[in-house]
């Protein structure tokens, strides 16, 4: 093969990635240390539902992201999955409904939270069997609300009541924190305006007991590749 056919083969594999990467947020590194192959997946915006949002929001739509992990767990190529996560929530539902997914992969994942992993992406920041946050990074948990035309005042309450469990057994399921810890948390009144819940930055987050470690992309590439590689042995 001449360097100009090799030239060419390169360009065309980079194109193909950088589309999947405009389409979807996901790709296949497959060019890293000791071989490994490593999915990315991204979590960015607002988790869509089973309504459509504006054409302008960024969002990240579950039904195309849970048959993608289900391919990622049936595909042999696949080592390992990283999951960047910069979400300000979004559907309920939906968004536990990718956590579980994540959490039930037989690969080793690692998760690293950029920018901000808010309400329901809280239990997508823990899903995975390790977790990083950036310094700046940022972790809102407050909780359940509804949207939408309620009937019935106490039997709504108790749905939400059912849903907010369902997403404290998770997280507690899932990290260092305990469920007498969260619902504190969520129930804080002196730091949102108008509004209860907290917001943990970076360390703070570590110290609850919600993430693992501080870090960045290094260091979540490097753990991942030392879980695939003790899987592996």
């Amino acid at each position: 093969m001449t360097n100009t056919e090799e030239d060419k083969q390169k360009k065309e594999a980079q194109q193909i990635m950088d589309q999947r990467i405009e389409e979807s947020g996901q790709v296949l590194l497959d060019d890293g240390k000791d071989g490994h192959k490593i999915h990315l997946l991204t979590i960015i915006g607002e988790i869509e539902g089973h309504e459509n949002l504006p054409s302008n929001s960024k969002t990240t739509k579950y039904e195309t992201v849970l048959p993608q992990l289900a391919a990622i767990e049936d595909n042999k190529d696949v080592d390992g999955v990283l999951v960047l996560i910069n979400t300000v929530g979004g559907d309920v539902e939906s968004g536990l409904a990718i956590a579980e997914m994540i959490a039930s992969l037989g690969k080793p994942t690692v998760s690293l939270v950029l920018g901000g992993s808010h309400s329901i992406g809280v239990p997508l920041a823990v899903s995975t069997d390790y977790s990083f946050i950036v310094p700046t990074g940022t972790m809102m948990i407050h909780p359940v609300r509804i949207n939408g035309m309620v009937i019935g005042v106490n039997q709504t309450y108790k749905m939400m009541e059912r849903t907010q469990d369902r997403i404290v057994n998770f997280i507690e399921g899932h990290s260092r924190i305990q469920e007498k810890r969260i619902l504190e948390l969520m129930l804080d009144t002196s730091q949102l305006v108008k509004d209860v819940g907290t917001i943990l930055c970076g360390e703070e987050a570590v110290r609850e007991g919600l993430i693992n470690e501080v870090g960045g992309i290094c260091d979540a590439m490097n753990k991942l590749h030392e879980m695939i590689s003790e899987k592996q042995s």
